[in-house]
């Protein structure tokens, strides 16, 4: 591509397309409001449980997904659709991918397309493991190389120093791997309709309950507020 615009104008660098997000401490990231990121984030989750509950009525009202199978199918139809749109709303409003939605989302359209296609419930409910599983192994992993991931995801909500960021991509990612053990034993012991509900409200409860407990550490390790101390100046 020419670095150059069409009246011969050197191109700006902002002006360049990034198929993946900046990283957290370039400041020509493009960010989405913290309340449409989280709707982003978690509607195709609801979706699913929704399109699952009522996977009759909405086959009734949608011929194409009568054809497809009973609920756990119309809801995995709709979860994917769902998360390509979420991923297509992202890619509009900042010009990038958000880099663990996006891996996230190419799981969720591989094993719901083979859910769809070998009619295999299974493969829909081992989803969630592999993803717990590569996100831990992501954050673990990154530790070796001394990298925290996090970043990617709570950079607009708080500013930790290096120890800090350690520390808490540690326990996220041990977090990651105990939650893909967690959805093994269920989807293997207990019926689909429970596994979907444990998935949209254990899963989040869960998480919620596990960041509040990570909130004296970020007080410990939070970067004081450059705006405040600019303020105070």
């Amino acid at each position: 591509m020419s670095n150059r615009t069409p009246a011969g104008e050197p191109r700006s660098t902002d002006d360049e397309i990034h198929i993946f997000e900046r990283d957290p401490g370039d400041p020509r990231r493009k960010k989405i409001n913290p309340l449409l990121k989280l709707v982003l984030e978690l509607g195709p989750l609801l979706v699913f449980f929704f399109a699952n509950a009522r996977g009759e009525w909405i086959a009734e009202r949608v011929p194409f997904l009568a054809d497809i199978g009973g609920p756990i199918f119309v809801g995995t139809a709709c979860f994917m659709i769902a998360t390509a749109i979420a991923l297509s709303v992202s890619w509009i409003l900042v010009r990038s991918l958000p880099i663990m939605p996006l891996l996230s989302g190419v799981i969720v359209l591989t094993f719901g397309a083979l859910t769809l296609w070998l009619h295999d419930e299974t493969f829909i409910k081992v989803k969630p493991t592999i993803i717990n599983t590569m996100f831990g192994l992501i954050l673990l992993g990154g530790l070796l190389f001394k990298k925290s991931f996090l970043g990617y995801v709570f950079d607009s909500a708080f500013k930790l120093d290096a120890e800090g960021w350690r520390i808490l991509t540690m326990r996220w990612g041990l977090y990651f791997l105990i939650m893909a053990v967690v959805n093994e034993f269920i989807w293997r012991n207990f019926s689909t309709d429970f596994w979907i509900a444990f998935k949209v409200w254990g899963n989040l409860p869960l998480s919620i309950v596990f960041t509040l407990l990570q909130l004296p550490l970020m007080q410990r390790h939070a970067l004081p507020d450059e705006t405040a101390d600019a303020a105070k100046d």
